[in-house]
C-alpha cells in the first residue's frame, strides 16, 4: 500500500517520503479501514520535525483523521462489517491506502458528508466543542473572538459558535481571507487578527470585551487578548501557531476576573471516555442535520502531499486541506 512515513524528524519534512508498506491485518479490536481522505492538520507538520507534544516511535506514518470504508475486522469486534462508511481518528496513521485501529475509534459517517468534508470535520470541530462547550461554557448571545478563524480549526469554531448561538467576531490575517470568512458564514463581525485588534473588540462589544476567546496563535495575539476580554471571560489556550508561547501575569485575570483555560480535545476524551463520547455524538447530529458545514479548501492526491504540507505552512488554507487516497 502507499504511505507517507517519517523514518527521520527533519525540517522541512526532509524525513519523509512516500513509500510503499504491508497492508496492515486488524488484531483482536481492530478494524482495518480502506482510507479515502485523510486531513492534514497543523499537529501532522510538528510531528515530522519532532515539534509536538506526541512524538511517534519512527518510523511512522502521520496522520490524525480519516475516512473511509471498513475492509476487514478483527478478532471480537462487533458492530462493524465490511463496507461499512466510517470517519475515524488516530494519533498517527491516516495518510495511507489502509490503516487498522481500535474498533471503538471510528463512528458512521454523516451521509450528508464527502469522503473529503467528513476526513475535515472530525479534529476540528471535535477541538472546537470541547473548546466552546467543555471548556468555554459558551451561552447563547455571548460574544466570541475567534483568532485565525480561517484556518481548519478557527473555521470550525466561527461555524460552531454560530450554531450555539454566539455572536462571532472572525479574526483573520488577510484582507482574501476576511472575504471568504465573511462569504462563507457570515459571522457578526470580520476583522484584521494582526495586533492592534483590542479597540475593534471593544466597540464592537460596547466596551464589554469578548466573552471568550479562542486563540491557536499564542504570542502577541494573546498578550493583546488579556486586553480585550470581558469580566468573567475565558480566555482557551489552543495551540502558539505564532511560535512564540506567552506568559501570564496573574495579576491580569484577578484583575479582570477571567480564566485562561488550555485545550486538548483528544485528551479530554481519553481522561473522561464517556464525556469524549458525548462530545463525539453531539458534533456528528449537528452534522447530519446540516448544522455546520465543513469545508474543504482543497483536496490533494497523496503524491502531492507536499503541497498540502506547504498550502498549511504559508496560511493559504481557508478550512481544511484534505489528502485522497
Amino acid at each position: 500500500m502507499r504511505a507517507l512515513l517519517v523514518r527521520e524528524l527533519a525540517e522541512n519534512h526532509g524525513g519523509c517520503a512516500l513509500v510503499d508498506l504491508p497492508v496492515p491485518e486488524p488484531g483482536p479490536g481492530e478494524v482495518r479501514v480502506r482510507v479515502r481522505a485523510a486531513g492534514i492538520n497543523f499537529p501532522d507538520l510538528l510531528m515530522t520535525r519532532g515539534g509536538y507534544q506526541l512524538k511517534p516511535e519512527l518510523p511512522f506514518t502521520p496522520g490524525l483523521e480519516f475516512a473511509g470504508e471498513v475492509e476487514a475486522v478483527g478478532a471480537g469486534v462487533s458492530g462493524w462489517a465490511e463496507g461499512d462508511a466510517v470517519i475515524g481518528g488516530n494519533r498517527f496513521g491516516a495518510m495511507a491506502e489502509y490503516i487498522a485501529v481500535p474498533a471503538t475509534n471510528l463512528r458512521c459517517k454523516p451521509a450528508r458528508l464527502s469522503w473529503a468534508e467528513a476526513a475535515a470535520y472530525g479534529v476540528a470541530y471535535l477541538t472546537a466543542w470541547v473548546a466552546l462547550t467543555r471548556c468555554g461554557q459558551v451561552q447563547p448571545g455571548e460574544w466570541v473572538l475567534v483568532h485565525g478563524a480561517a484556518g481548519g480549526v478557527g473555521l470550525a469554531t466561527v461555524d460552531l459558535a454560530q450554531a450555539l448561538g454566539a455572536r462571532v467576531i472572525a479574526a483573520a490575517s488577510s484582507a482574501a481571507k476576511r472575504a471568504m470568512l465573511a462569504e462563507l458564514y457570515a459571522p457578526d463581525a470580520v476583522i484584521d487578527g494582526a495586533p492592534g485588534f483590542r479597540e475593534t473588540v471593544k466597540a464592537l462589544t460596547d466596551g464589554k470585551g469578548a466573552d471568550v476567546v479562542f486563540d491557536p496563535v499564542g504570542g502577541d495575539i494573546f498578550d493583546e487578548s488579556t486586553r480585550c476580554i470581558a469580566f468573567g471571560g475565558r480566555l482557551l489556550v489552543i495551540g502558539f501557531a505564532s511560535g512564540r508561547i506567552p506568559e501570564v501575569s496573574v495579576n491580569m485575570p484577578l484583575i479582570k476576573g477571567f480564566s485562561v483555560v488550555g485545550v486538548r480535545a483528544g485528551e479530554y476524551g481519553r481522561r473522561f471516555p464517556e464525556r469524549g463520547a458525548e462530545n463525539i455524538a453531539a458534533i456528528d447530529a449537528l452534522a447530519a442535520e446540516g448544522r455546520i458545514r465543513p469545508r474543504v479548501h482543497a483536496a490533494l492526491d497523496l503524491a502531492d502531499w507536499r503541497e498540502g504540507f506547504a498550502m498549511l505552512e504559508r496560511r493559504e488554507v481557508v478550512g481544511k486541506a484534505i489528502l485522497t487516497v
